[in-house]
């Protein structure tokens, strides 16, 4: 089976998906034309690794905001949902709900079915991160298939401060 996903150098897609309030809203809005944007993909209101991860994102906005790194987050959850996930993350960044399952598949995302109807009642993304550009391309992306496999926050601070301040390229465009 052959499926295409985005790739490093890739035009992000436009996306709309849903706020808190259940309006229709671009999924990548930087708040400057300077800014690259991270967008965080979560599996769902279900997950306590995607709270804490949420939280930590919260923790360190500050330090994506000193390097114009803009963050936004992402589920295919219900607009109910978002807003259960938003009382128990105190998120001062765009988290929004209703990707579906053609955008999921656009960017690649690994998808798992609910186990029971405690978990969810929907499929559901695995996690994935991009951050995009000023140019809206793909700089940097990371997809997994288990909700414990996710980029170290510190890290990734740490090198996309490094690589805007040295004006570095996007690498590894090229799948073999």
């Amino acid at each position: 089976m052959n499926i295409e996903k985005l790739t490093p150098g890739a035009t992000f897609p436009s996306i709309e998906v849903l706020n808190n309030k259940g309006e229709c809203v671009p999924l990548i809005n930087p708040i400057s034309p300077e800014h690259w944007t991270m967008v965080v993909v979560y599996r769902g209101v279900h997950c306590p690794v995607c709270t804490k991860y949420l939280t930590q994102l919260q923790e360190m906005r500050t330090q994506f905001q000193d390097i114009k790194v803009d963050i936004v987050a992402v589920s295919a959850d219900t607009v109910e949902q978002l807003n259960k996930k938003l009382d128990d993350v105190a998120a001062e960044y765009p988290v929004y709900a209703g990707l579906s399952m053609d955008y999921m598949k656009e960017l690649g995302l690994f998808v798992s079915d609910p186990r029971s109807d405690a978990e969810t009642d929907h499929p559901f993304p695995e996690p994935g991160l991009f951050v995009i550009n000023c140019d809206n391309k793909v700089q940097v992306l990371e997809i997994a298939n288990s909700p414990f496999v996710r980029p170290d926050l510190n890290m990734l601070v740490s090198g996309l401060g490094y690589t805007r301040k040295n004006n570095y390229p996007i690498r590894g465009t090229k799948a073999i």
